[in-house]
């Protein structure tokens, strides 16, 4: 089949559940991903012949896109942070918002210009997106990370080889997990914080393919990750050490409020790109 014939068909089939604009970012993806070829190459090459095997992929994706998978998960892959991260079911694909937060805290290493060393640890490792951004930009860092999944642990060790990084991986229930293995400097979590009455307000291809364990809380508890975590680096957080939370942008007022309780003295909220409550830096006033 010519790249031509099967953009009609491409466009044909998911124009009634996506608009045009979304269509087109796919069928770039996906003809980058699987034929090589750059968006110009396309419109250069409308007779472009697509092998047999390409094509057989080619069309899987299209079905796939109409049961509204992600993209990221059919061609296994995504970019976060400017690196190249594997994605698969095991994981959640990684979200702008997250790049924030990692900024924040790249930027505040930077800022200190310190040449020591620093202990930083993710609770709640996924595809691996925070602990590897983070070792990868800043220099002297020892970083680890934990997560309940074996299987995300397993995704998140091929994305530390694949960018180059040495992280240390626990596999553990931090719910029920009462000590640390060490001191650090840092802890950082994008922890699940999506209430049960907030599924209607999401999209059918995050309900439906991406893990509910890394996503949703009971509505009745919705900050229990937060006041465990906080609890934890209460006693693992070193002098002067901060806590960096991802939050619920419906719940900044009521975290902010549960870190006071723990004895938080140095908080910030913060917005992200989208204009809501996203993150939040903590940290004892050693003073």
């Amino acid at each position: 089949m010519e790249l031509i014939a099967f953009k009609k068909h491409f466009f044909s089939a998911l124009s009634e559940i996506y608009p045009e604009t979304e269509i087109q970012s796919f069928f770039n993806i996906l003809i980058e991903f699987k034929l090589h070829l750059k968006r110009i190459d396309a419109a250069l090459q409308p007779s472009f012949e697509i092998e047999t095997t390409a094509l057989d992929f080619l069309k899987k994706a299209t079905s796939d896109l109409k049961s509204q998978i992600p993209i990221q998960y059919i061609i296994g892959e995504t970019e976060f942070y400017g690196l190249p991260f594997y994605v698969n079911k095991n994981v959640l694909i990684p979200r702008p918002e997250t790049e924030e937060l990692v900024a924040w805290i790249i930027n505040d290493r930077k800022a200190e210009d310190s040449k020591n060393s620093i202990k930083i640890l993710d609770i709640g490792t996924g595809s691996g997106c925070i602990p590897i951004s983070l070792a990868k930009n800043i220099p002297n860092a020892e970083v680890s990370s934990i997560d309940i999944s074996s299987e995300a642990i397993k995704t998140a060790e091929k994305n530390a080889t694949l960018n180059n990084v040495d992280i240390q991986f626990m596999e553990a229930d931090i719910l029920n997990t009462s000590n640390l293995p060490y001191i650090v400097d840092v802890i950082v979590s994008n922890p699940p914080y999506v209430r049960e009455i907030e599924k209607q307000e999401m999209q059918k291809n995050v309900l439906e393919y991406e893990p509910q364990l890394a996503l949703f809380v009971e509505d009745e508890n919705p900050l229990l990750f937060y006041d465990k975590i906080a609890d934890l680096a209460k006693n693992y957080l070193s002098k002067n050490g901060q806590l960096y939370f991802e939050i619920n942008q419906y719940l900044g007022k009521e975290t902010v409020e549960l870190l006071k309780t723990k004895g938080f003295t140095t908080i910030e909220l913060k917005k992200d790109l989208f204009g809501v409550d996203r993150m939040i830096k903590a940290s004892f006033n050693n003073s």
